[in-house]
């Protein structure tokens, strides 16, 4: 019989994830000021890359890539898509509207999931969808026009959660049960969707780097704890808990994020913006009831 300390480790590590994503908003919002995007992109992403190599090799995880091919695509859209256009958007957009709208990624998945995993809408999908449609067009301010740049933003951060929601259609395709091939999995995408990254910083035109204490510390947090733990956190995650509970992330960091972005940086969302935000997390909360649409 498990000890109650052994039957919420679980639950500390949701907990530990959802606070390292949330706050990571505010992070990279601030760290954007001393480095391009596309730089500070690929930097993290080499960082968190070599050290979940270096996890794998302490591990003995065969470093021989495994499902290239889906793990490919996996990095394209979940690193190269995901991580590029979020850091494109919080140079101009607040961390904490584009976190809701980078996690936006459950609606995806529900909505490209007919075409291409052939899960239909059904029941309380209905409604969810309908809220979270709702809540974009009050996020965006479609109805008032909206500033031309808030908008740009906005769009680039929505862009970013419908291409983490592809590449959680294709993490459904790859059998990735066990450690070994999740971990692998994780690493190797992170690499392939380094590609992008690197052409991205290569062609657009960005300011030298200023190598300030916060920008080092920045990507540190971002390598060591927004990438390589968290990532051993969600493996743990996956494992440890049904996919309703470990789902609520998506609902969580958001609110963290939302709440971080207002606390430090003073982030005040209109009205129009904070009640589209609470429709968004309301859909996307509806969904996660469905058991649907959940982070892979």
């Amino acid at each position: 019989m498990k000890s109650s300390g052994a039957n919420a480790r679980p639950y500390a590590a949701l907990a530990l994830l959802a606070l390292l994503w949330g706050y990571n908003w505010v992070v990279m919002k601030l760290a954007l000021q001393y480095i391009g995007p596309f730089d500070f992109a690929v930097l993290r992403t080499v960082l968190g890359a070599a050290l979940l190599f270096s996890l794998m090799a302490a591990l003995r995880v065969p470093l021989k890539p495994m499902h290239v091919g889906k793990t490919f695509w996996l990095g394209m859209f979940q690193t190269g898509g995901f991580v590029g256009l979020i850091s494109a958007a919080l140079v101009s957009g607040a961390a904490g509207k584009s976190a809701v709208l980078g996690y936006t990624m459950p609606f995806w998945v529900i909505v490209l999931g007919w075409p291409f995993l052939d899960e239909r809408l059904h029941g309380r999908q209905w409604p969810a969808v309908g809220l979270i449609l709702l809540g974009l067009v009050l996020v965006l301010e479609l109805a008032s026009g909206g500033l031309p740049g808030d908008l740009s933003s906005s769009l680039l951060a929505l862009a970013a959660g419908a291409s983490w929601g592809i590449s959680a259609i294709v993490f459904k395709k790859i059998p990735a049960d066990g450690r070994d091939t999740l971990l692998s999995v994780t690493a190797w995408q992170m690499l392939y969707g380094l590609a992008p990254l690197a052409v991205a910083a290569w062609l657009i035109p960005e300011p030298e780097p200023q190598w300030t204490g916060y920008l080092i510390g920045a990507l540190a947090f971002n390598a060591i704890g927004g990438m390589a733990i968290a990532a051993l956190l969600w493996l743990y995650i996956l494992r440890s808990l049904p996919a309703t509970i470990s789902g609520l992330n998506a609902l969580i960091v958001p609110v963290v994020g939302v709440t971080a972005a207002w606390l430090q940086l003073g982030e005040r969302p209109s009205l129009s913006e904070g009640i589209g935000m609470a429709l968004i997390l309301a859909g996307l909360a509806l969904l996660q009831v469905t058991g649907r649409g959940t982070a892979p």
